[in-house]
């Protein structure tokens, strides 16, 4: 496998569960429906389709936007609203509001993840290491 497909299957992976994990925070009641079958299937489509969006981007001029810290944040961020607005309708009255404040999440996991595993996650092997010596 080519460095490039090697790159865009790390994307893809990476892509899933920054969606996923925010897909599972923001909707309604997510903390007490963490073992609800469905509740995963939603999250898991939402991870789905951003990860393929995030991986047909790597295809376009827009793939440079995934080498920037805030760039790619803000790609994941949209494609989040994106993969929600289509994986269920909004729990909430305001239309929208949820798929918005999922991709809010995503990007910030996604700048947060950035910022923790950059360097083969040299700050948080560091902070382990200050912990437990």
């Amino acid at each position: 496998m080519s460095d490039e497909w090697k790159h865009r299957v790390r994307l893809f992976i990476q892509r899933f569960w920054q969606p996923t994990s925010a897909c599972m925070t923001c909707m309604p009641g997510s903390w007490s429906n963490l073992l609800s079958f469905a509740h995963w299937v939603t999250a898991f489509k939402t991870g789905l389709l951003t990860g393929v969006l995030a991986v047909l981007l790597t295809f376009t001029p827009a793939r440079k936007l995934f080498k920037n810290r805030f760039g790619n944040a803000t790609i994941v961020g949209l494609l989040t609203i994106v993969g929600d607005s289509y994986a269920h309708a909004s729990h909430y009255e305001v239309a929208s509001i949820e798929h918005i404040v999922t991709g809010v999440v995503s990007g910030l996991l996604t700048l947060a993840g950035s910022y923790l595993f950059e360097d083969r996650a040299r700050r948080l092997r560091n902070a382990w290491a200050r912990v437990f010596g």
